[in-house]
């Protein structure tokens, strides 16, 4: 399990263990005390506050929220406290198990934004919850193309430096590999793979901008040329992820509030898991994008306690 370093002012958690417990006690729910509690407390207090209130009370504080919640306010809370590396492992026993093209991006997420650390925690937590691999359960839940990608991207150690100084000759090689495989249609080619899920974040950024000034476009524009292969864009954003994780984030909230419903799994998904992360720049991103805020698009799309557990994490 990760350390955490204990915030200036740390809330009585047995207080709020306290106030938990009252919101959920007799006829009714006080959705408004849980979401005050919860959705504003950071990952060490709510991990004290699940352990306290077993202590305390002799009941796991989710089984009490699944007794107490229901539909997208519940799963966004059941997502939202637990610890950072035991959510990872749940979204992607879930993604495994679904075994859809649309679940890889959970994976790819993942797999991308999380440090060499973090990963391996999740492995850990993964395999302590379901007694399988993280990396077994990403082979048998996917194939061909796909597997090439989303089994190293979940693995492999990926160096962290501490500055953004690069290689440029070892850059401008790698240039040319991924220009050169792509030139050939060879998207899955093992050189892509090793590239993308082994440099360093710096390293990739400073790749794929001499990729863009040695042959006058982006890369992501070459891999536009099969707009509708599943493949292609799962890599297409993994290379924004790993790049530029607020455009990819605010691409993905706004596909899932565009047109008609809305995917409240994928909107869930991105607020919970970016929250204590970047949020601050995806809405700024967001912003820039639509001319419109986020805060603006979620009321517009939600509503109820969803909607205001959602607001509380964004601000």
């Amino acid at each position: 399990m990760a350390t955490f370093s204990v915030p200036d002012h740390v809330p009585p958690v047995a207080e709020d263990c306290e106030k938990l417990r009252k919101a959920m006690q007799g006829w009714g729910t006080d959705e408004n005390a849980i979401i005050s509690i919860l959705a504003h407390r950071n990952a060490w207090q709510r991990c004290s506050i699940r352990q306290t209130y077993t202590e305390k009370y002799g009941e796991d504080l989710f089984n009490e929220l699944e007794k107490e919640l229901s539909g997208d306010f519940l799963r966004a809370m059941l997502v939202w406290t637990p610890h950072p590396a035991e959510r990872d492992a749940m979204l992607a026993k879930e993604a495994v198990t679904n075994k859809k093209s649309e679940d890889y991006f959970v994976i790819m997420e993942i797999g991308c934004t999380r440090t060499s650390q973090e990963l391996f925690q999740v492995r850990q937590d993964y395999h302590a919850r379901y007694k399988r691999s993280l990396e077994e359960d990403v082979s048998c839940g996917t194939s061909g193309d796909f597997r090439k990608l989303l089994v190293p991207l979940v693995t492999c150690y990926r160096y962290e430096p501490h500055d953004e100084s690069v290689d440029t000759e070892l850059v401008n090689s790698e240039a040319k590999i991924l220009h050169d495989k792509i030139s050939h249609k060879d998207y899955s080619h093992e050189e892509i793979i090793r590239i993308l899920t082994t440099r360093s974040k710096p390293h990739l950024r400073a790749t794929l901008q001499n990729y863009n000034d040695q042959f006058g476009h982006p890369i992501n524009k070459d891999l536009k040329k099969h707009r509708k292969d599943e493949y292609l864009a799962l890599l297409r954003a993994t290379i924004k992820c790993l790049t530029c994780p607020e455009k990819y984030f605010e691409k993905t909230l706004r596909l899932s509030m565009k047109g008609l419903g809305t995917n409240e799994e994928t909107l869930t998904r991105v607020v919970t898991t970016r929250a204590e992360v970047d949020m601050k720049h995806i809405m700024e991103q967001y912003q820039r994008k639509n001319n419109i805020s986020l805060d603006n698009d979620i009321k517009g799309d939600t509503s109820s306690d969803y909607q205001r557990m959602l607001l509380a994490l964004i601000n």
